[in-house]
């Protein structure tokens, strides 16, 4: 596998009128693997996504994809790159078919290979027995497979999916993932963003983007034992009252119930002092409860790195 990465990004950064919505972002993607871009709503991933692939000038900053610069050569980059947008963008008044067909043409797929090539995909995204049925009739899990397979259709060296699962149930999300697993055993690079925790873990690498920032970067192994020590399960006899006395306690960065119990993040550099102190607090406040080390999650990496306190992490 080639040590160049598939995405190298210095400085990324555009504006809408006064709006910052990236901000200077440095990213390197490597070949061959699933990236990960985890952030809310309006962190500026699909915009990030969009310069990537040419679709959207930078205001700032330097794009390498595929040893191509970009905006300069996206003409040439457009038939290397597959691209799967958060909504259904294909045709729902064609049949799969059709879609298949058509979606062949203009990629310029060959006359000759054309015909075997949307078999081998109906094949393996299970949509032969559709055939003939109009696209807009399809289930959510269905048209994401059909989605799938027009963005690969061309072999695409690199695949970018924009929030691909938002919109389907959970049995057909772990089949997608699976089929993507499958690209990335065949060579194919994916960038995919996502707003799921779960998701994100089945990342080989990880971004975390917040307000237009790239606030961690890192195998999601590495951005979660980089917060060791830094979280706590909070049991307690009423753990809605004991939520609300945390929210300002000193020291605390998140606090969220989970069950009958609290998930609690603390800022760096707090200890077993610091967790005494949240004890004593609780039973200050006229409650029983206990603390007790907990293992670190995505979900605590995301809440430490939105949050200013970031919990470092390359790998």
């Amino acid at each position: 596998m080639s040590e160049t990465p598939a995405i190298r990004v210095r400085g990324l950064s555009k504006r809408f009128g006064q709006l910052l919505a990236v901000d200077h972002v440095d990213l390197d993607v490597p070949r061959g693997r699933v990236y990960g871009f985890l952030g809310p709503n309006g962190s500026g991933k699909s915009t990030t996504i969009r310069m990537l692939c040419g679709l959207l000038t930078p205001s700032d900053g330097e794009i390498e994809v595929l040893g191509l610069r970009v905006p300069q050569q996206a003409e040439a980059l457009r038939r290397r790159i597959g691209y799967m947008t958060q909504s259904f963008s294909l045709f729902a008044d064609l049949t799969v078919g059709e879609n298949l067909e058509f979606i062949a043409e203009i990629l310029g797929v060959p006359r000759e290979r054309k015909r075997a090539r949307i078999a081998e995909l109906m094949e393996r995204y299970r949509l032969a027995d559709r055939r003939k049925q109009l696209a807009g009739t399809m289930s959510g899990g269905q048209k994401q497979r059909l989605a799938l397979a027009c963005a690969v259709m061309h072999e695409p060296e690199l695949l970018f999916l924009d929030e691909p699962t938002s919109a389907v149930d959970p049995e057909s999300r772990r089949e997608f993932w699976e089929a993507l697993f499958e690209l990335t055993d065949a060579g194919t690079t994916l960038l995919v963003s996502t707003h799921l925790m779960d998701e994100a873990e089945r990342c080989h690498r990880l971004a975390i983007l917040d307000r237009g920032r790239l606030v961690a970067d890192g195998t999601p192994g590495a951005l979660t034992s980089a917060l060791g020590g830094r979280t706590w399960l909070v049991e307690s006899d009423n753990p809605r009252r004991a939520q609300h006395a945390l929210v300002e306690a000193p020291g605390v960065l998140g606090v969220a119930q989970v069950g009958h119990a609290l998930r609690l993040l603390a800022a760096d550099g707090q200890g077993e002092d610091w967790a005494a102190a949240v004890e004593q607090r609780l039973h200050g406040a006229g409650l029983s409860a206990l603390l007790r080390s907990a293992t670190p999650n995505l979900e605590d990496v995301f809440v430490a790195a939105t949050r200013s306190v970031g919990p470092g992490g390359a790998a």
